[in-house]
């Protein structure tokens, strides 16, 4: 089956990609599913991808009906006048723990910056193929991700946790992911940038919790969704607004860390 279609007309197509679903056939393993092997056999072979996500992350996909609309969007994509808009859950460990990850980005008083802009140039970590690095000097892309930290969190365990908001201005692969990670701040779940065995799970945040032994986490996946996309319309040449509902571990997730998490202060 298809994901949900989150819009259509006669040019448009957009998909609710849900996160371990490829969007192109994977280099190594031709037989792995993917959407677009999925929308050609069911829709046809002129529907064509504009722009991809990560096959970790969920969220907004959008496809073109007809060549004259392909060229249209893909160039706003190009020209990087198509707006992005992702959420994302972070750990937000204290400085001198993140500076073992990377560049940490904090305020005067030690915190994740309500907003924030990140221009770190990006390209293939050699040493990693798959995955991306920071080029300190020479190499890489120019690459800017301009953040919010909408709200912030503490655990019982002490642990902070923000629910980030971000809008990539470039298109790099992994963008989000790296910046967020040399930010200080890596998303909850990244089995490639993260923090190895840190998870947000009910009984950090409830006090007297009795589950399973053998608990999970609320989110057990990169806790990175693509939310909203703004293009203009190729036909109307009208602004047009994509959305995706949270995917429902996160709406989860947020409403434990609203209940029981301490608001505000350690992020």
């Amino acid at each position: 089956m298809l994901p949900p279609i989150v819009y259509e007309d006669d040019a448009l197509i957009a998909f609710d990609k849900p996160s371990g679903l490829l969007i192109a056939p994977d280099r190594w393993d031709k037989a792995r599913a993917n959407l677009m092997k999925m929308v050609h056999a069911k829709l046809g072979e002129h529907v064509a991808n504009v722009h991809r996500l990560d096959a970790d992350t969920s969220g907004v996909v959008l496809c073109t009906k007809d060549k004259a609309s392909l060229d249209f969007v893909s160039g706003q994509f190009q020209g990087k006048t198509a707006r992005k808009t992702y959420h994302a859950l972070c750990y937000v460990p204290p400085a001198d723990e993140a500076m073992k990850v990377g560049r940490v980005q904090r305020d005067e008083a030690g915190l994740l910056p309500a907003e924030f802009t990140v221009e770190l140039a990006l390209g293939e970590d050699e040493a990693q193929p798959g995955r991306m690095r920071v080029f300190k000097r020479r190499g890489g892309k120019p690459s800017t991700t301009v953040c919010r930290a909408l709200e912030r969190f503490v655990d019982r365990r002490g642990r902070r946790v923000a629910w980030v908001e971000c809008a990539p201005l470039t298109g790099r692969t992994h963008q989000i992911r790296v910046h967020l990670a040399a930010t200080g701040a890596p998303i909850l779940g990244d089995v490639f940038y993260g923090v190895p065995d840190v998870s947000l799970k009910l009984s950090d945040l409830k006090r007297g919790y009795k589950g399973r032994e053998e608990e999970r986490p609320l989110i057990d996946r990169l806790a990175l969704h693509a939310s909203e996309l703004t293009i203009t319309h190729p036909r109307t040449r009208e602004p047009v607004t994509i959305t995706a509902p949270l995917p429902k571990e996160f709406e989860v997730a947020l409403k434990y860390l609203r209940k029981f998490g301490a608001p505000g202060g350690g992020a």
